[in-house]
């Protein structure tokens, strides 16, 4: 088993590979998201927070998620655009992916392994579920969908520091 998330490869939402490795040395807050969510609004703090802290090291990766009551019923280039045009997204939206069963993403099956939810729960319980990961790749936190992005900023200046 890796101890680190750099073994991984994801597809981004133009369906090209992504080596996670590329991201060595970067704090990271991966999120699973959603276009038709109560949470979908995170999407402004989320983009707050990467212009705040991206030049000091952060990057935000989004993956769309579409197994919470059908909240992410959109294509990849229907994804991306609602993003573009509501929020002006800039940090890197990836493929739409399953975050449990299965089909789940090999990432968020190592993620939720590694900073399991409330009681000791692996699964993904809703949209917006955050994962902290330091610069080295250790997973370090989760924060449940209802945390605001603003609420995580103390915990990712302290990584960045």
């Amino acid at each position: 088993m890796t101890n680190n998330i750099y073994t991984f490869s994801v597809q981004n939402i133009q369906n090209e590979a992504v080596e996670l490795s590329t991201y060595k040395g970067k704090v990271l807050l991966i999120v699973n998201t959603a276009s038709d969510c109560g949470f979908t609004p995170q999407y402004k703090g989320l983009q707050e927070l990467y212009n705040k802290h991206q030049s000091d090291g952060l990057e935000i990766l989004a993956f769309p998620c579409n197994q919470f009551k059908r909240q992410e019923k959109g294509s990849n280039e229907e994804i991306k655009s609602f993003c573009d045009l509501r929020f002006n997204i800039k940090f890197p939206l990836f493929n739409k992916i399953d975050v449990n069963g299965d089909n789940a993403e090999p990432l968020f099956t190592y993620l939720k392994t590694q900073a399991p939810g409330l009681l000791g729960s692996k699964g993904v319980k809703w949209n917006f579920t955050k994962f902290l990961v330091n610069r080295e790749g250790k997973v370090l936190r989760r924060y449940a969908p209802s945390t605001k992005p603003q609420e995580i900023e103390a915990d990712i200046k302290d990584l960045l520091a």
